[in-house]
């Protein structure tokens, strides 16, 4: 039997409201059109729902069966229609970002403090990987956006978005400082101890291949495992490290470390933005979206 939808909406409220007046009230409608539309109900069901008096109405034998299995129904709606009224207004969710070390420190906290504020309610699963980890992450539905450092292959199935644009400088600490004065060469370099990103790395395979262009073997004498590690293995002067140069822009950096001087100028990177193509996101890493792209440069 395919009734309509608003036969069992009417008689739903009529049951619960155990008022014609009421009911109509609630539905925006008028106790004709809600009379009639039990009326035909009955008719279609061909039995009796409700008897009525001068209290309101009362549910039929015949009616609390079917009431029991519609009230099943539309509550599974309306709780349905409160989660997405609060997805809808971020009063709930979770937004999963898949970020290597890099685009955290040079982007991606500033952006998140801002949405913690907008969206308190928000939570947010940050999961800082290498590029590939980051991608791989992303593919297998682990993460809603990956935001990741190049350089890096995209794969068709994903849409990239170039954020912002950094370059890497060469800093040291004070054991090293008598090099600030210099301007120094790769092959200088490669005479030093330098510091890196480890072998799975994007950076790594970046500087290798930065090394190896100019015919100079790249062998870091330590390897880190998180760029932020760089600027710690450096200030107690382990060697020379490299590191985007949004991280120094803190006080305590600039004070501590010196920039070193190079013949050439280390390659500009990028930092993108990589979704899977051709799926909507979740409302909230819609939002989360929207204001990472408004700080692309």
């Amino acid at each position: 039997m395919n009734l309509s939808y608003d036969y069992y909406r009417v008689f739903y409220h009529v049951a619960k409201c155990r008022s014609i007046t009421q009911a109509a009230a609630v539905l925006q409608s008028n106790q004709p059109n809600v009379t009639r539309t039990i009326k035909n109900l009955e008719s279609a069901l061909e039995c009796v729902l409700f008897t009525r008096s001068r209290q309101g109405v009362q549910l039929t034998p015949e009616g609390e069966k079917l009431f029991e299995h519609i009230r099943i129904a539309f509550e599974h709606i309306e709780a349905g229609e409160k989660e997405l009224e609060l997805d809808r207004t971020l009063q709930r969710g979770t937004v999963s970002i898949g970020t290597t070390d890099i685009a955290l420190y040079c982007l991606l906290l500033r952006v998140l403090k801002e949405y913690r504020q907008d969206n308190p309610n928000i939570r947010i699963r940050i999961f800082a990987q290498s590029t590939p980890q980051a991608v791989s992450m992303l593919q297998s539905g682990l993460a809603d956006l990956a935001i990741i450092t190049t350089p890096v292959e995209i794969p068709d199935t994903l849409d990239s978005t170039v954020i912002m644009e950094f370059e890497d400088v060469a800093v040291c600490g004070s054991a090293f400082s008598y090099l600030a004065d210099k301007q120094l060469s790769f092959e200088e370099l490669a005479g030093l101890p330098l510091i890196c990103l480890g072998e799975h790395t994007k950076t790594y395979e970046f500087y290798s291949g930065l090394f190896s262009k100019r015919g100079i073997p790249f062998a870091p004498s330590v390897e880190a495992t998180a760029a932020d590690q760089i600027l710690s293995l450096v200030r107690n002067d382990l060697g020379i490290g490299f590191v985007p140069k949004p991280f120094l822009e803190s006080s305590e950096f600039q004070e501590t470390l010196h920039i070193l001087q190079l013949g050439e100028r280390i390659p500009v990177r990028k930092i993108c933005l990589v979704k899977r193509g051709g799926l909507p996101l979740s409302i909230a890493a819609q939002k989360l979206e929207e204001m990472i792209l408004a700080k692309a440069n």
